[in-house]
């Protein structure tokens, strides 16, 4: 039985493929639960709100802070801190590793403050466009591969009423977090979620599902590992989303991860506007995007931060086996508003990118012009 959709309007995700002009963005300083973090910013809107009616039962951002907070009180700020520290060495090493960088209670309490908010808003946003591109689409069955605390269920769970989920992770400190955060959720979609042992990599037998998660995992996966997960990952998903850093690497491994998903007879359906070849020469530019995160105050008192929010840069791919409509095209810069016209960059269906200027004499599509952010689709609301 199809699980429910959550209802409304929802946020497009915004896009950017970063050019020379990214560097006046000041680089990211937190890193993802599993590598480095990203460096200029993309994606989108900051603070765009999500229009959607309020349903109580349905995960938010707010309702994760909360629960994070009463679960996280009892954490001395010290401790928290140092255990933040070493994680942080941990996730920007270089080398994958046989062994979970979670280890412990501390370690994942840790983790899931610092964490858990901006994993959540990443896969959000790559749901989001999922929704776009198959608004009739609902997953009656998720499972969310390495996903430790959970934040990437949390996302699911928030974005259709109803999905199955199991959550696979090889450390049991996570999962046992991840337990306790999903009783104080409120939805009965985190509170039925069946919550495994696995061993993430080479070999791992996944049941099928229609949605299947892999959020910031990849880069703890030798090259060997990365290529048997995502092959079992696109034989087993009737829809796939992978998130990664925003860093070149974690675009180079979403562009590796999108070639065996297409080479396994998935269709991409978002960021990108078609199934063909990226369009940007390897080692010149990389595709990522940018989450607005707020924070809260356990959240600034272990990232030692005076800030309320923070921008998580990430790549994504999402592919699927049943019909969708990627964008026709996407904004692929910070759009450029001059006297009377706006110039827009542009990944394009048929054309790769592209260049359009938009002036006064087009009427509506000048005034949308205006209005819209890298990353959005282009022109807005087209199927």
């Amino acid at each position: 039985m199809a699980a429910a959709r959550r209802p409304g309007t929802r946020s497009r995700p915004r896009a950017r493929v970063p050019g020379p002009a990214a560097g006046r963005h000041a680089p990211a300083t937190s890193p993802s639960r599993r590598s480095g973090p990203g460096v200029t910013e993309c994606g989108p809107r900051a603070g765009a709100a999500y229009n959607s009616p309020v349903n109580a039962t349905l995960p938010t951002a707010q309702s994760l802070r909360a629960a994070l907070a009463g679960l996280l009180d009892g954490l001395p700020p010290k401790q928290a801190t140092q255990a933040v520290d070493r994680l942080i060495a941990s996730y920007r090493g270089e080398t994958p590793t046989d062994a979970p960088i979670l280890r412990d209670r501390s370690d994942v309490v840790a983790y899931a403050a610092y964490r858990m908010p901006a994993t959540f808003e990443a896969v959000r946003s790559a749901l989001d466009a999922l929704v776009e591109a198959a608004p009739d689409w609902t997953p009656a069955t998720h499972t969310d591969v390495g996903g430790g605390t959970g934040a990437a269920s949390w996302a699911v769970a928030g974005a259709w009423e109803g999905p199955a989920t199991t959550v696979l992770d090889w450390a049991e400190p996570a999962l046992a977090l991840g337990r306790e955060l999903a009783r104080a959720s409120g939805s009965p979609g985190l509170r039925d979620a069946r919550w495994e042992r696995a061993r993430i990599g080479a070999a791992l037998e996944l049941a099928p599902a229609d949605l299947v998660t892999v959020s910031y995992v990849l880069k703890e996966l030798t090259a060997a590992a990365r290529t048997e997960l995502v092959d079992a990952v696109a034989a087993a998903g009737q829809a796939v989303v992978i998130v990664e850093p925003g860093t070149p690497d974690g675009y180079a491994r979403i562009i590796e991860a999108r070639d065996r998903l297409i080479a396994a007879g998935l269709r991409i359906a978002a960021p990108c506007p078609h199934s063909a070849a990226c369009p940007i020469e390897p080692g010149a530019d990389w595709c990522h995007f940018s989450a607005r995160v707020s924070r809260s105050s356990l959240h600034r008192q272990v990232k030692g931060g005076s800030l309320s929010h923070e921008d998580e840069k990430f790549s994504y791919v999402v592919a699927t086996r049943f019909p969708a409509a990627p964008a026709p095209a996407r904004i692929t810069r910070r759009p450029q508003i001059r006297k009377g016209q706006v110039l827009l960059e542009l990944c394009t269906r048929d054309e790769g990118l592209a260049r359009t200027t938009v002036t006064k004499r087009h009427g509506e599509q000048y005034r949308a012009a205006r209005n819209v952010a890298w990353g959005d689709p282009w022109p807005p609301d087209t199927p």
